[in-house]
């Protein structure tokens, strides 16, 4: 009598699973251009209260001071890029985060730990489906802002910008990987992803420089990598200032958060899941 014997998925085999998980979501959202137009309209909104707030609120003087804080005086490029990386950020937390709740609240999460393919292989899959989607929803809104406020959108070094934002997806996604983790223990997103988002949005200076903050939550904000994330494309763009005086010390520290969080995300992830098997369960309760 033959006798089965399980051979381990190949990377290939990996690649391609991770790679047939983005397919399906991207073929998924093709269906529902509603939501797409939606993430085109938030982030300019999202931007624009804080400009009307600090017209209404300075008058004449708003330009002016801005400057003095930030080092441009370009305020409507400076909060446009802000609100659309906040959005990139929000997506990665969200989706991973869905992802992990809906698979337990359907009972699904434990069919899939039973599969050749790792559950992080296909949270791998949406990672890349949510940086596809949120990244070019983001540059869309970023030049449909600036043309609605009659700001040049094609200014600075853009392949520097471009380069910040792309190299700083990776380390952002190791990040999410830790928020799936948590979820999956605590069997909770939605709390958990707004006290996320806002968390988040305050560290990383969405709508003003780290600089005004203490020194200690400026050092948190600096532990973060969508803090150099953004701040680099807004040194690229506007020359607000790098951290590190120049550009390729900054992209340095963007390449160890490159290194180091996705490799630690997956880690956690994983070892959160096993313990979980081991003793609590996985399902939805």
């Amino acid at each position: 009598m033959a006798t089965l014997t399980y051979t381990p998925p190949t990377f290939r085999n990996k690649l391609s699973a991770a790679l047939a998980e983005t397919r399906l979501r991207l073929l998924n959202i093709s269906r529902y251009p509603g939501q797409l137009v939606m993430e085109f309209i938030i982030p300019i909104v999202f931007a624009a209260m804080p400009m009307l707030l600090g017209q209404a609120t300075a008058g004449d003087d708003a330009v002016a001071n801005f400057a003095a804080n930030t080092g441009t005086a370009n305020y409507v490029a400076y909060l446009l890029i802000g609100a659309n990386i906040f959005s990139i950020v929000s997506s990665a937390f969200w989706h991973i985060a869905y992802w992990v709740r809906f698979e337990q609240e359907t009972g699904t999460l434990e069919a899939v730990f039973i599969t050749p393919t790792s559950s992080a292989v296909l949270i791998a899959g949406v990672s890349l489906y949510s940086a596809i989607r949120s990244t070019g929803t983001a540059v869309v809104a970023f030049i449909i802002g600036c043309l609605i406020f009659r700001v040049n959108p094609f200014q600075g070094d853009i392949l520097l910008a471009l380069l910040f934002l792309f190299i700083g997806l990776i380390p952002l996604y190791g990040v999410a990987f830790v928020f799936g983790a948590l979820v999956l223990k605590i069997k909770e997103s939605q709390s958990v992803l707004n006290l996320m988002q806002w968390l988040v949005s305050f560290l990383m200076g969405i709508f003003f420089p780290v600089a005004v903050l203490p020194p200690f939550l400026r050092l948190v904000a600096q532990l973060f990598p969508p803090t150099w994330m953004i701040n680099g494309v807004r040194s690229a763009l506007l020359g607000v200032g790098f951290f590190l005086e120049n550009w390729y010390l900054d992209f340095a520290v963007l390449w160890a958060f490159l290194l180091f969080a996705p490799l630690f995300g997956v880690w956690v992830f994983n070892r959160t899941q096993s313990n979980l098997r081991g003793n609590q369960g996985i399902g939805q309760f």
